[in-house]
């Protein structure tokens, strides 16, 4: 059994596992978790594993909300056995609430809890994030709104996802009780150590990376030559493998079999060592994919000489 180790999600009080569950996956046409079944059966393996962040968004889905919904009903009876987290206010796509108001106004807001609190059939979300930031509303509106869910108990906590470092040290000295910050990082998405890590670990925020594995790349499933064709990153985004830096990959691969581990393994410690970094958001259509992302997570320690090199091999 994988021994799932936990970490503190910034100030939230909140201890969550150092593997999350990427729900983006669940209702998505064309993969397992496209049906209720499929999806049941990887939060049936996330609840047996120990891995308690899921992390999903209001429009995850074939249809918006899908995702929310099977959600909701694979998690029937047994709430209280995840952190629940999902997103609202995505700019540029619309789930009919309130067309021309701002994502982050407190009339959206109101509306958006309470349409995902339905799906999620639940009546309270662990962690509620503004998906992308809203150019048209104060943050000072944002805040207000987000922390009247605070206190009447229909959030526990809130957050925020693809806020630039300048926009996340605004919205701390706005007054804003943000807890934690979602953005893309991995080994060749590293774009967030210039600015969005420096000022999560200045105001004391849990980072979430998601595309932790490059939407796969780093599963060790790709090759230069090997690109299974009956994965995501081909039917969606093949251009992520074509233009892949694959003499570091390779480097990375022998550096890894060196020490005894796999790739996978060697990037999910190389992540985990990150200051700030709370937990790894890794997507999953089948329970084996999950339960090797667990395994991995704590298959090995890398030395600061260790997470300096593979930081080297990608710079």
């Amino acid at each position: 059994m994988t021994e799932i180790e936990y970490r503190a999600l910034g100030a939230s009080g909140l201890m969550v596992s150092t593997i999350g569950l990427g729900c983006n996956n669940f209702g998505r046409a064309g993969t397992l978790t496209a049906t209720q079944e499929g999806t049941t059966a990887v939060i049936d393996e996330a609840i047996e594993l120990g891995v308690t962040l899921l992390d999903t968004a209001d429009m995850y889905g074939a249809t918006a909300g899908q995702s929310e919904e099977f959600m909701g009903v694979a998690l029937k009876g047994r709430r209280n056995h995840v952190l629940l987290a999902t997103k609202f206010g995505h700019q540029g796509f619309d789930m009919g609430i309130e067309p021309g108001v701002g994502k982050g106004s407190r009339t959206y807001i109101r509306h958006a809890v309470v349409d995902s609190l339905r799906r999620l059939q639940t009546e309270r979300i662990d962690l509620y994030q503004l998906h992308t930031p809203d150019p048209s509303t104060p943050i000072e509106e944002t805040i207000a709104a987000l922390d009247e869910l605070v206190a009447e108990g229909t959030i526990l906590h809130y957050g925020h996802s693809n806020f630039s470092g300048e926009q996340i040290a605004a919205a701390a000295r706005a007054g804003g009780n943000f807890v934690s910050a979602q953005n893309e990082y991995s080994l060749i998405a590293r774009d967030a150590e210039k600015d969005v890590l420096p000022a999560v670990n200045e105001f004391g925020l849990g980072f979430l990376p998601y595309f932790p594995l490059a939407n796969g790349l780093f599963t060790g499933k790709f090759s230069r030559t090997e690109r299974p064709s009956d994965t995501r990153i081909m039917r969606q985004r093949p251009y992520i493998v074509e233009n892949a830096p694959w003499d570091a990959i390779e480097a990375f691969e022998a550096f890894s079999a060196a020490r005894g581990v796999t790739m996978l393994q060697a990037t999910f410690g190389w992540l985990l060592a990150q200051p700030g970094l709370t937990s790894v958001i890794a997507g999953a259509t089948k329970p084996e994919q999950l339960a090797q992302n667990a395994a991995a997570s704590t298959a090995w320690k890398p030395t600061a000489d260790d997470v300096a090199t593979i930081s080297g091999l990608f710079a």
